[in-house]
C-alpha cells in the first residue's frame, strides 16, 4: 500500500508585480496532493485572491480533470454563454477560449455577464508558450478604488449592458453558447436567464443583458469591480479588426459590445481609462508547463496576454454564484 501524500506547510511567495506562487516538491501525484491539501490551498486563495502552484507537473487532460475534481468536491460547472468557442475535454474541463494568439484578452471576470457565473476559476498549463501568454490577475477591490468616483457611481446606478450578435463567422454561435439549437429552446434559455433577444430577418440572433458592474464579495462583503465592460467593448478590439467587423456586419452587428446599463454608448476614453487601471494593477507570473492556478473570480480579474509558440491551458469553473444574489446596493457610491 502506498503511503499517504504528506501535507505541506504552505509558504506562498510574494514578489512585487507577480502573482503569489506556492512551490511544491517534485514527485507528488497531483490528484492525491490536491485531495490532501485542498483546504489549505483554498484558504490561500481566500487570503491572496489567486495562487499559482508550481511543481505538481500536470501532464495530460485526465490528470488535470482528476486534480480539479479533488480541489472542488462540489463539481465543475458546464460552460455556458461563452463569447468564443472552447474545446471540451472531460468532466467539466475545457480548453481556453479560441482567441488569436497575437491579440490579448484584456482583464475580465469570467462570465460576469451571465446570470450564473463561477466563483472559482482553475487553470492548468500543459504547454507553456515560448513567448508571452501570461494569465495576469488584478485585485478587483484595488481596481474599484482607482476608478474615478463619477464613473463608479454611474455604473453602480445603471449597471452595464452586453449586446451580442450571433453568426456563423465570428465568435461562438448561439448553439455553442447556450447548448441548444432549437429556436424555442434558445428563447426559453434567454427568458430564464434575463436576456433580451431578437431574431433578425436572416436568422441572426441578437441579445442584450443588463448586469451590475459592482458587487460585494459573497464571503468578505468587500466591494469589487466585477464585469467585462472593457474587455468586450468595441474600443478594445484592434482598430483594423473593428473596422472590418463594422464594414461587414454594421455597427449594431458586432459579435459583442458593451454599453451603460441605460443603453447609451460608453466613450472610448472611459474604456481606455479602465484598461489603464487594470494595467497598473496587473500581477504577472509566466507559465511553466505543469503549473496549476486557482483564482477567486469575484475578487480577481484575469487576462491572457499575446503569445508566440504553442500554448495549452486547460480551464475549469466551480462554485456557481447567481449575480443577483450578491449585494450590489449602495446609496451614494461611497467606497
Amino acid at each position: 500500500m502506498s503511503s499517504p501524500t504528506p501535507r505541506i506547510q504552505f509558504d506562498v511567495e510574494r514578489q512585487a508585480g507577480h502573482a503569489p506562487i506556492l512551490t511544491v516538491e517534485d514527485g507528488h501525484d497531483p490528484a492525491r496532493w490536491a485531495e490532501a491539501n485542498r483546504g489549505a490551498l483554498r484558504a490561500a486563495v481566500d487570503e491572496y485572491g489567486a495562487v499559482l502552484v508550481r511543481g505538481l507537473g500536470l501532464r495530460d487532460p485526465a490528470e488535470v480533470a482528476a486534480t480539479f475534481q479533488q480541489l472542488v468536491p462540489g463539481g465543475l460547472m458546464p460552460d455556458r454563454e461563452a463569447f468564443a468557442a472552447r474545446q471540451p475535454y472531460l468532466d467539466g474541463v475545457y480548453s481556453s477560449l479560441t482567441w488569436p494568439a497575437n491579440q490579448p484578452m484584456c482583464m475580465h471576470h469570467e462570465l460576469s455577464y451571465a446570470l450564473e457565473f463561477p466563483g472559482l476559476m482553475l487553470f492548468a498549463c500543459l504547454q507553456a508558450p515560448s513567448v508571452g501568454g501570461v494569465t495576469g490577475v488584478a485585485d478587483a477591490r484595488a481596481v474599484l478604488d482607482a476608478i474615478p468616483l463619477d464613473i463608479v457611481r454611474r455604473f453602480e446606478k445603471e449597471g452595464w449592458l452586453l449586446a451580442r450578435s450571433y453568426n456563423e463567422d465570428i465568435g461562438a454561435t448561439y448553439e455553442e453558447a447556450f447548448g441548444v439549437s432549437d429556436r424555442a429552446d434558445v428563447e426559453n434559455y434567454c427568458r430564464a436567464h434575463k436576456i433580451e433577444f431578437e431574431w433578425q430577418g436572416d436568422g441572426e440572433l441578437r441579445t442584450r443583458q443588463r448586469r451590475p458592474a459592482v458587487v460585494r464579495h459573497p464571503v468578505t462583503g468587500q466591494r469589487c469591480w466585477f464585469n467585462q465592460v472593457a474587455f468586450l467593448s468595441e474600443w478594445t478590439i484592434a482598430p483594423e479588426v473593428r473596422e472590418y467587423l463594422v464594414d461587414v456586419y454594421g455597427p449594431d452587428g458586432l459579435p459583442f459590445n458593451t454599453r451603460f446599463g441605460n443603453g447609451e454608448p460608453i466613450e472610448e476614453d472611459i474604456i481606455a481609462l479602465l484598461n489603464e487601471v487594470y494595467e497598473a494593477h496587473t500581477l504577472r507570473t509566466p507559465w511553466e508547463t505543469g503549473d496549476l492556478m486557482l483564482v477567486d473570480n469575484v475578487r480577481m480579474a484575469h487576462s491572457r496576454e499575446a503569445y508566440e509558440g504553442p500554448r495549452e491551458i486547460l480551464v475549469g469553473m466551480a462554485e456557481p454564484r447567481n449575480i443577483f444574489d450578491l449585494d450590489t446596493h449602495t446609496q451614494d457610491g461611497s467606497r
